[in-house]
């Protein structure tokens, strides 16, 4: 069955945003500093392989998993000569019957939650396939970033801070296949990861000058020179329109 992104040109989409690719990368690999040893990486959502080279280095087995059989075909062409890696073509509630029980290291999921219904159930299948103490790296859309916060306020809701619950900012309808894009609070995320059986060990603050009127007047080298450092800082504060997180599966 089609996906959505069959229908959708997203590499294309990725060319006039070098920042957010490259703190996306920073992210990753700032992340991976934490994790003592790793063998086996699964990527949930790992279009054409766009962040694979931000943890190929770590790794001696990659498995790249997408629903989208025109993405994961692009994405053969680029890894053509790494026998490392293995391509699921299907999406996040199949896993379980391609990939063995706490069979996986280390999952990264970028950009695909934003998608997802059922955050429980994607918590749990990617539960199932992590080894015990294995680890979790996941982003998501920040509801509660910077710009959302003054926009609300400005409209005269005063409750936005509190309201836990996501917020959905769009669809995107391809062909008759539309995806949710939602938002999530942070306080909800930690939630649904604790219940999981997740313990979050590291926190990140991503694309923190996602701003089209600075990335005129700025560089993109003093862009990520900003963003390198303020990654973590701003990782207290909830502000950033992207949150990365390193869990830990309980063991």
């Amino acid at each position: 069955m089609a996906a959505a992104y069959d229908t959708y040109d997203y590499p294309s989409y990725w060319l006039d945003r070098e920042y957010e690719h490259k703190s996306e990368e920073f992210a990753i690999k700032t992340l991976l500093l934490d994790i003592p040893k790793i063998k086996t990486v699964l990527e949930v959502g790992a279009g054409y392989g766009r962040l694979t080279p931000s943890y190929a280095f770590r790794s001696k087995k990659i498995i790249l998993s997408d629903p989208s059989a025109k993405l994961l075909s692009l994405a053969r062409k680029t890894f053509a000569d790494d026998n490392r890696i293995k391509y699921l073509h299907l999406s996040l509630d199949n896993l379980p019957s391609k990939i063995s029980r706490e069979s996986i290291d280390l999952v990264i999921m970028v950009r695909v939650i934003h998608h997802i219904e059922d955050i429980p159930e994607a918590f749990k299948i990617i539960n199932r396939c992590l080894k015990p103490n294995a680890y979790f790296i996941l982003e998501y859309a920040n509801k509660s970033h910077l710009k959302a916060v003054f926009e609300q306020l400005l409209k005269g809701d005063s409750t936005f801070l509190l309201d836990i619950f996501p917020r959905e900012v769009g669809k995107i309808t391809r062909k008759k296949k539309c995806l949710p894009f939602k938002n999530y609070h942070p306080d909800d995320i930690s939630h649904e990861l604790s219940i999981s059986g997740f313990d979050i060990v590291e926190k990140l603050s991503v694309s923190n000058i996602r701003s089209s009127t600075l990335k005129k007047i700025l560089s993109v080298d003093v862009c990520l020179s900003l963003e390198k450092a303020l990654q973590k800082p701003l990782s207290y504060l909830n502000i950033g329109p992207s949150i990365f997180l390193l869990c830990r599966k309980r063991g």
